[in-house]
């Protein structure tokens, strides 16, 4: 074992919340480098090349106007998400509504007469007094106001595209705080390239800055001396390596964290608080073409009543690059019953396609399906079920967490990443500031 040139700073994975750690922390001067164990960037939301289809592994759209586009403009990148107008229509009792500027109101009073009622609990919920106790499921609190199974249906399968979860498995205060406090998932685009297009960028941002970005490097050991972090053990190319650095921020959720560290290094009860909150979930989905274009929406097409599809996606209509010429590209996806825990991979699937039988007549013979992923376990859509996130911190002095278990209350996915990142990176500044580099005489 050899031990490599110091690092200001060493990430370990280059998923989202990887990789938007380490742009910031080049940008700020720190010697960074990134490790991933994959042989390409993205970790849970990148792209893989299915027969010239660029199929999205995980995350299925970029946010736009939230942190992710305000870290590259503040890192000066091109901002390449093509937004679609509208985002999302709504199939209510067989017609593609656009709720665009009618908001929750106008979509409910499709559905039931007592979307009044709900309107005004989610008005209510824009104050703390009007938001519902921990215990009380999404779920639970649309029963409150109506056995509407269309409205059940559309909350449902809104907590499943932005939570990978059900309502039933979501805090209601999860759900009410992010949707009158947050971005609530108002606008969204997509990349040419697939997702992964993001990532290259912020990677290729790293190395342009004299950072490094080493893939196909799994990471052994987060090493440790006296309370704090000294560096990591990783293997490439066939040695095994140690390097030094004062500051690691791990990308492989708190759960992977502690099993790099080593329990023993731990106090018991951090390792017993993570444990705890440990609760990653899981979702289904079917890619699939056409040469007959099947969803008319641009971006996503959302549902009321299904047995699991909470939305359709449709990339090519905004970027055609995404799949051979003549083929139209999309995704549907699902969370299965339970999201969290076991289930019936196998009768997911069924289940998702029965869907699809129903929503596009003819499925069977104009839809070519690409690829069926099915995320979770150690390869979750979020490590943590939004409301159960463990906290950034460590107890070692220079560890920090990032990414979608460690997510800021009532935020989900890759813009959760970013603002993961953002809020990191302060307090690494802060805790550790680069030494500017010593004028050569």
């Amino acid at each position: 074992m050899t031990a490599s040139t110091d690092y200001d700073a060493i990430v370990v994975g280059a998923g989202a919340g990887g990789l938007f750690t380490a742009a910031r922390l080049t940008k700020l001067g720190y010697r960074t480098l990134v490790v991933e164990r994959l042989d390409k960037v993205g970790g849970r939301a990148s792209t893989t090349d299915v027969d010239g289809f660029k199929v999205n592994d995980g995350a299925i759209v970029i946010e736009v106007g939230t942190h992710t586009q305000r870290t590259f403009e503040e890192l000066g990148l091109e901002w390449r998400i093509r937004e679609t107008d509208p985002p999302i229509l709504y199939r209510i009792k067989g017609k593609d509504v656009d709720v665009t500027g009618g908001g929750w109101g106008f979509m409910l009073s499709k559905l039931t007469r007592q979307g009044a009622k709900i309107v005004s609990g989610l008005g209510a919920a824009r104050n703390d007094s009007g938001l519902p106790e921990d215990e009380i499921s999404t779920d639970e609190w649309v029963r409150k106001f109506t056995k509407n199974e269309g409205v059940r249906g559309i909350f449902r399968n809104m907590c499943a595209s932005i939570f990978a979860v059900s309502s039933a498995e979501l805090p209601a205060r999860v759900f009410l705080t992010y949707f009158t406090r947050k971005s609530a998932f108002k606008r969204f685009g997509f990349h040419p390239e697939g997702t992964i297009g993001v990532w290259r960028q912020l990677a290729d941002y790293v190395t342009s800055n004299g950072g490094e970005v080493w893939l196909s490097t799994p990471v052994t050991a987060i090493t440790t001396s006296d309370g704090a972090v000294t560096g990591i053990r990783l293997e490439r190319d066939g040695r095994e390596l140690e390097l030094r650095a004062p500051v690691v921020v791990s990308n492989v959720g708190p759960a992977g964290t502690v099993r790099l560290v080593g329990e023993e290094n731990l106090p018991e009860d951090y390792t017993q608080m993570v444990k705890q909150k440990d609760r990653p979930c899981s979702m289904v989905a079917i890619n699939f073409a056409s040469r007959e274009e099947l969803v008319a929406a641009p971006g996503m097409l959302g549902f009321a009543t299904t047995r699991r599809m909470a939305y359709v996606a449709n990339f090519t209509r905004s970027c055609p690059e995404m799949a051979p010429e003549g083929w139209n590209l999309y995704v549907a996806t699902s969370v299965p019953e339970p999201a969290i825990g076991d289930f019936d991979e196998a009768a997911e699937i069924e289940l998702l396609r029965e869907d699809l039988r129903d929503a596009f007549p003819g499925y069977d013979d104009k839809a070519r399906e690409v690829s069926i992923n099915i995320t979770r376990d150690d390869w979750p859509p979020q490590r943590a079920v939004a409301g159960f996130d463990a906290p950034h911190d460590t107890p070692l002095g220079g560890l920090w967490n990032v990414g979608d278990g460690v997510k800021e209350y009532a935020n989900g996915g890759t813009t959760a990443c970013a603002e993961t990142a953002e809020i990191i990176v302060g307090k690494i500044a802060a805790a550790h500031p680069v030494q500017p580099a010593q004028p050569v005489h």
